[in-house]
């Protein structure tokens, strides 16, 4: 598996590192040489599981979803990450940083946020351990997801809208670090996905990776084998599809397939496919491939989905497609919002727009009748029905 793994220096191959500003290094340098103890502390396991099974009520369930099957031709399993406390996978990392970070004495907590999901998932998590909260959100998705604004609020967070650039997750996230900069003392900045400088992307993996780890048990139940044949999930930043894969990485027999945003079109000139479009350079502290102009000016990605509307991706999914270890599928807004709906009547469950883009994919592939699919149904869709709606109607 050390092909697939970070190295000491926090690279995935030729991806990740750590570029930061000298005033963070300190802060990041001591992450760096502490997350690994902590998270495999004893004393830290006991309490991240017990708040994973009590109050985020993991496992969450492995759903044979049999009209979805027949369509398709296979056996497609949903990994029900819709159905944790807050509504996505998002609660799993914040749990585990914020209670990295009150090991490490931090009081105050920032975060960033695209959809919502990880904002409210670190909002709700400060409230319950009484620290203090700010997130970071960019004024378009401030508007586009105003429940979860809302959420945040309620929980006790102040949401800082951010009004530069395209409004959206790459400007929260650039806010945040100025912040971090400016209180590097006494804040911990929680990040949502597996981006970053190192060793965030690995960390994050790290507590995603509880999704492979059950559906291993799971599949071993339900079909006599750990291993199923295809693991999907969408990718934007990557932390729902790194925690979907981590446990199956170095099993070649089992096909990694990810959706990323096609946003109107890879050739549209409005997309957030990273991997497709991307060219290798440094953004928020990582060496990836980034959406860029020809002199290196990092372009403004676009997508229906919050969520993955970002113009890099994780390290780990980078290298993981150089290499070819992944498939990566491009998924247009209308392909996902077909998918929604269709998940919707099939199997009565509405999808995350993010979510959606994996099951967009479906039709891109070619099933045998024996496969068997685990799909992460990363959220739930409570947070994008204005825009089900606005489709619907429109």
């Amino acid at each position: 598996m050390e092909k697939f793994k970070v190295d000491a220096n926090g690279f995935y191959g030729e991806f990740g590192g750590a570029y930061i500003p000298e005033i963070l290094y300190d802060n990041v340098e001591t992450l760096k040489n502490s997350y690994l103890k902590v998270i495999n502390d004893p004393s830290f396991r006991d309490e991240y599981d017990a708040l994973l099974k009590d109050y985020v009520g993991r496992p969450s369930p492995l759903y044979l979803a049999n009209r979805l099957s027949a369509k398709y031709g296979c056996k497609i399993y949903l990994k029900r990450e819709d159905l944790n406390h807050t509504g996505s996978h998002k609660i799993n990392n914040a749990i585990g940083q914020v209670l990295l970070a009150r090991r490490m004495g931090k009081t105050r907590i920032i975060a960033e946020t695209g959809a919502g999901q990880h904002g409210v998932a670190t909002a709700t998590v400060c409230a319950l351990m009484n620290m203090q909260c700010i997130v970071y959100m960019g004024a378009t998705d401030v508007e586009r997801q105003r429940l979860n604004v809302q959420k945040m609020e309620m929980l006790g967070a102040t949401v800082v809208p951010v009004t530069s650039g395209n409004m959206t997750l790459k400007d929260a996230t650039n806010e945040a670090i100025r912040d971090w900069c400016c209180n590097p003392a006494d804040t911990y900045y929680v990040i949502g996905s597996t981006v970053g400088p190192h060793p965030y992307p690995d960390m994050v993996a790290r507590l995603q990776s509880v999704i492979s780890e059950e559906i291993r048990k799971q599949l071993l139940e339900k079909e006599g084998r750990e291993t199923p044949d295809y693991v999907m999930a969408c990718v934007g930043g990557g932390s729902n599809a790194a925690g979907t894969i981590f446990h199956f990485i170095d099993e070649p027999e089992v096909k990694i397939v990810l959706a990323e945003a096609a946003g109107k079109g890879l050739d549209s000139g409005e997309s957030a496919a990273t991997i497709h479009l991307g060219k290798l350079g440094i953004i928020h502290g990582s060496k990836t491939l980034i959406m860029q102009s020809e002199d290196g000016q990092i372009e403004e990605p676009y997508s229906i989905s919050a969520g993955l509307d970002y113009p890099g991706i994780g390290p780990m999914h980078a290298h993981l497609s150089s290499i070819g270890r992944s498939q990566v599928l491009a998924v247009t807004d209308d392909e996902a919002l077909q998918a929604a709906f269709e998940l919707t009547k099939l199997e009565g469950i509405i999808p995350a727009i993010e979510s959606a883009h994996i099951l967009g994919g479906l039709d891109k592939m070619k099933f045998k009748a024996d496969d068997v699919v685990v799909i992460c149904l990363s959220g739930r869709g409570d947070k994008d029905m204005e825009t089900y709606i606005n489709t619907a109607f429109s």
